[in-house]
């Protein structure tokens, strides 16, 4: 293992590794049926997922899936460990607060594609909150599973106010920025690529918002991963390496067409907003996919002592009498070859 869990040595950069992109095609009589939930809505964060059904990747890797939109990050687990879905892609923490709460219900994380956490508190510019600690006695819009509602605990200790000192109104998806808009919330919480996009086609731009990342408050935390439960990992396990291979494929795909990417999501999902999700999508890479440590080694270089102060500090914002240790929460055995896990940018 190198500096943890991965024990695949090092990375190639070169042409000959870039070009393996493809995921291996699996022989089978019959395609691998897999039920697969997004975290949030079809929107251009997730649209590299819609690109790899509908460019056929997962068809070419003997997969039969089905790919729906979701309600939360706290949601996936609960609706994995009830057997509604095989695996699914979300926040990874709110996964270790699942697994750390409900230990018999066995769930994984197989791989990670985004490096960085987009968990942020947004606040008015205009407004009076000028520091994440002026957020004690306020009240927040979010879902009750939205990501950012489910860290806020660990960002509350983080920035030394305490976590019950703020107010939650809990609302739908579709309400969540209107709250902040209309003046109705002090904040919000949730994925910068959610809540800074819809701000933004409400009429409030980037300039007119103050983000408070969570990970420049000393969480530096993984996120978004592909989970399952161990018992489909024992009893699927050609499906789970198709799975993750494919994602890889489709996400480096979408970071070298990000156009048509859209393009694909639109297709699916016929009242996409192109410019928008097209900024959404961008957002992603920025805030989420591209690190330097995924440029130097590719997706899922994960590192058993980052992913141990990840558990550290859920156990002890939550209360929790004891957590997974590392290598119950994370497996890099579905990992295709290093050079399938890095990416190529864009042309010009």
């Amino acid at each position: 293992m190198t500096q943890g869990l991965t024990r695949r040595g090092a990375f190639a950069l070169g042409a000959a590794g870039i070009a393996a992109l493809a995921a291996p095609r699996i022989a089978s009589a019959q395609a691998m049926r897999v039920r697969f939930t997004l975290e949030w809505a079809l929107q251009g964060p997730y649209a590299f997922a819609i690109a790899g059904e509908r460019q056929g990747f997962f068809r070419e890797a003997g997969l039969d899936i089905s790919i729906v939109r979701g309600f939360g990050a706290g949601r996936v687990p609960i609706d994995i460990a009830a057997g509604t879905y095989d695996m699914g892609f979300a926040d990874i923490t709110p996964t270790i607060r699942f697994m750390a709460e409900n230990p018999q219900r066995d769930l994984v994380a197989v791989a990670v594609l985004w490096d960085q956490s987009p968990v942020a508190c947004t606040v008015r510019a205009d407004g009076p909150i000028t520091e994440p600690r002026m957020l004690a006695g306020r009240t927040l819009a979010a879902p009750e599973f939205d990501g950012g509602r489910q860290m806020f605990p660990l960002f509350a200790r983080a920035i030394g106010i305490e976590p019950g000192s703020v107010n939650w109104n809990t609302v739908t998806p579709e309400l969540r920025e209107p709250m902040l808009v209309q003046r109705r919330a002090d904040g919000i919480t949730g994925f910068v690529t959610s809540t800074g996009m819809s701000l933004k086609a409400l009429g409030m731009d980037w300039p007119q918002q103050r983000i408070f990342r969570y990970r420049e408050h000393g969480l530096d935390f993984y996120s978004g991963a592909l989970i399952t439960t161990r018992t489909f990992m024992r009893e699927r396990p050609d499906a789970v390496r198709a799975v993750v291979a494919s994602m890889m494929r489709s996400m480096s795909h979408a970071f070298r067409n990000p156009d048509a990417a859209i393009a694909d999501l639109r297709a699916r999902e016929g009242l996409t907003d192109v410019a928008v999700e097209s900024e959404r999508q961008q957002v992603m890479f920025r805030e989420m996919l591209v690190t330097d440590d995924v440029r130097r080694n590719g997706m899922s270089n994960v590192q058993a002592p980052r992913l141990q102060r990840q558990i550290a500090a859920i156990q002890q914002a939550f209360n929790l009498a004891q957590v997974p240790n590392v290598e119950q929460v994370y497996t890099d055995q579905f990992l295709p070859p290093a050079a399938q896990r890095m990416l190529t940018p864009p042309a010009g």
